[in-house]
């Protein structure tokens, strides 16, 4: 909200304020745009406040701070939080995997598919009664924290029970069968940790608070977050570089280089303290043998002892094959997204306008499906080889962990094992190192067919009412790609490139494809697989794939781009006024709150001043209008709100491009945008919802018409003349 003041009033220190919100051409389409499509009126999402108000209250606190509280000591302090934000999302995750993993061997004993069927039944249902419980865990919650990241605030998105319901949501989740992941959950969850632990207080337990409270501002919870997101991919994929430079490249849009340092030491924090915890955990380790950087251990890349002299982990040759898959990865990737957007929206159609139990129905459904299917598939698809020891490398040395303990035997004699079954019924991340590690032994038409269930239920699941992970699913069925492309090599006759290397360039193609990310995920899969050589590899891929992708896209931004360039003209307004600062709703509720009137023909100076401590003392928290009760007698008395006013904010001017503002908003995290003329005076405001690409998209549409009438009615002119 943005106060304006007449010039004749300005002595006064009384502001008659007013709001303009349609005062050039970007403005003036917003409601023209809205009653054209309905979607773009949902502003059930507001933008969180990233920017410094340096109002009164503010000043003196800083004031203040200085005198108690020097700047090393709270630098200090962040550190602190900071280490305790990666210690305490590693060890909200070291049972997870344990726990998973000793559910899901459990339900594959199962050789009955009502008994296995009865099992995923049981556990999808509590992981939807948890999200039934809390709603904003379903999904991965990346989505949610990108949004977060980039200033959108989203309820319930970083609270305590949000994070009860994904931590111990997604254990079911796995358990139960269904094609989901577990990384996105811990990614969300090591978000929430990094919003909660600085806070020093209980929003539901107000008596629980540490009377610390430099940290409550959406700033500085945002920076904690950030670091709280990269510890739970260092956790994940024991990738602390990997995990900062997620947070850089897909999350925060706001960044500094103290903050890096920050976000680096929190992930090497919950990196080194999971892999304390998973030590100890492991009956063939101890304490402190620092063994498994994170909770996904791919293995060891190397050539079998019975390869040929002319094995390679990859060579030229390689390189091109890879290029040629990252286009195909590429494009797989975008036809998941394709079909996963389809359903989303049609379960945003359909399902969430009904009953909440049909969304728990859908769940059942597909946990119903999938278990029918894997089971079906393996019994009558899957084939039969024999137990070998191919690899003494894959998985840390031990042979026996690929080609024993994780095959599935599943109908077959004593001493073979059915391959289709070892790759549904085995935890994701072994089926991924089954077919990173194990040589030759998964024929063509069981890949081909395991990747085509793998990749429809996949895309099916993803999106329903459960916590659920894309990473790992992506992965898995990536690698089913690379290795079925590496077998139909060797059947070609090519032998001299390392089987385990095509799965992991098709993980990555198909991975890249589905998530779009470049950097990050380079440095994330080198630091999972521990193989520095593969860097030149997997970067081509996921470069490659990039490109495809923007090749498709490049309409779509040109046409944006002629937006961009657009400059928004400003209409006449009746009224003029000059900006004198903002004031946020959420400050006018708190001053409502208290009281903070003078009475009509007294001086102004007269009323109540808050500091900034009663200004922030129900943050985030902060009361709605309708929870206010004030007497009639409040309505007969004034409010001064310049001195908690922002004082300077920024502004643009009616000629300024859309692409610079929207550059401004997403440099600065600024949750509106005034527009003043040259001489100061206000023609209007720009919002984020102005900014979005639907909007833009929209008013592009509406302007490209208005142009079309406009040359219309201008021949008609010519030709009546």
């Amino acid at each position: 909200m943005s106060f304006t003041s007449q010039e004749n009033e300005e002595s006064m220190g009384i502001y008659d304020y007013s709001i303009n919100c349609d005062m050039n051409v970007l403005l003036r389409l917003r409601k023209l745009s809205q009653n054209e499509d309905p979607a773009l009126a949902n502003k059930d999402y507001e933008s969180l406040d990233y920017d410094w108000c340096f109002n009164k209250p503010y000043r003196a606190m800083l004031q203040e701070k200085q005198k108690r509280f020097p700047e090393v000591r709270i630098e200090l302090v962040k550190w602190v939080v900071t280490f305790f934000v990666g210690f305490l999302t590693a060890m909200s995750l070291t049972p997870m995997c344990p726990a998973i993993e000793e559910c899901s061997m459990k339900g594959c004993l199962a050789l009955s598919l009502v008994y296995l069927l009865l099992f995923d039944v049981l556990f999808v249902s509590l992981a939807s009664c948890l999200t039934l419980y809390e709603p904003v865990a379903k999904g991965s919650g990346i989505p949610e924290i990108k949004c977060y990241l980039n200033g959108v605030r989203i309820p319930r998105v970083v609270r305590l029970r949000t994070l009860i319901s994904k931590a111990i949501g997604v254990l079911f989740s796995v358990a139960g069968g269904l094609f989901v992941g577990k990384e996105g959950p811990m990614i969300h969850s090591g978000a929430i940790i990094g919003a909660g632990v600085p806070q020093f207080q209980s929003i539901a337990y107000r008596t629980m608070d540490l009377q610390y409270s430099f940290f409550r501002t959406d700033r500085d919870k945002r920076d904690f977050v950030s670091g709280g997101a990269a510890a739970g991919v260092a956790a994940a994929f024991g990738a602390p570089i990997g995990g900062v430079l997620f947070s850089l490249e897909e999350g925060s849009s706001f960044w500094n280089q103290n903050l890096t340092w920050r976000t680096f030491f929190c992930s090497i924090a919950a990196t080194f303290s999971l892999n304390f915890f998973l030590s100890g955990l492991e009956s063939s380790s101890s304490w402190g043998y620092f063994y498994q950087p994170g909770l996904i251990n791919f293995g060891l890349f190397r050539c079998a002892n019975n390869a040929g002299p002319d094995c390679h982990l990859w060579n030229i040759i390689d390189l091109l094959i890879f290029i040629l898959m990252a286009i195909i990865g590429g494009f797989l990737g975008a036809t998941f997204n394709f079909i996963n957007q389809r359903l989303t929206k049609y379960r945003m159609a359909h399902l969430n306008k009904k009953s909440i139990y049909i969304r728990l129905m859908e769940a059942l459904l597909v946990c119903m499906v999938t278990a029918t299917v894997s089971f079906t598939a393996a019994m009558t698809l899957g084939k039969c080889h024999r137990l070998s020891h191919t690899n003494p490398h894959a998985g840390g040395g031990n042979s026996s962990l690929v080609n024993i303990t994780s095959t599935r035997n599943y109908f077959c004699p004593e001493g073979y094992y059915n391959d289709m079954a070892t790759l549904f019924f085995n935890p994701q991340e072994v089926a991924i190192k089954q077919l990173f590690h194990q040589e030759g032994n998964f024929s063509v038409s069981t890949l081909a067919t395991f990747f085509f269930f793998f990749f429809l239920l996949s895309c099916w699941t993803y999106g329903v009412f459960v916590p659920s992970g894309l990473f790992v699913p992506s992965l898995l069925c990536g690698a089913a790609y690379g290795r079925l492309v590496a077998s139909i090599l060797q059947f070609w006759g090519y032998e001299s490139g390392y089987a385990g290397t095509y799965s992991l360039i098709g993980a990555a193609a198909f991975l890249g494809g589905v998530v779009r990310m470049t950097i990050s995920l380079t440095v994330i899969l080198i630091e999972s697989t521990n193989e520095i050589s593969y860097g030149l590899p997997i970067m081509l891929v996921l470069m490659e794939r990039g490109a495809t992708e923007r090749s498709t896209e490049q309409r779509c931004y040109q046409d944006l781009s002629l937006l961009r360039r657009v400059d928004p003209a400003a209409e006449a307004a009746e009224k003029r006024t000059k900006l004198e600062g903002i004031i946020l709703r959420t400050q006018l509720t708190v001053l409502l709150k208290n009281g903070v009137f003078f009475e009509e023909g007294c001086d102004p100076n007269t009323q109540k001043i808050l500091t900034y401590e009663e200004m922030t003392a129900d943050y985030p928290r902060f009361p709605e209008i309708h929870e206010i009760d004030l007497s009639p007698a409040f309505a007969e008395k004034l409010l001064d709100v310049s001195p908690y006013m922002n004082p300077c904010p920024y502004t643009v001017y009616p000629n300024t491009p859309v692409s610079q503002v929207f550059q401004l908003f997403r440099s600065m995290g600024l949750r509106h945008l005034p527009v003043v003329s040259h001489d100061g005076e206000v023609v209007g405001m720009v919002t984020r919802h102005d900014l979005t690409h639907q909007h833009l998209e929209s008013c592009l549409r509406r302007h490209k018409r208005q142009l079309e009438y406009l040359r219309q009615e201008q021949i008609r002119r010519e030709l009546r003349e």
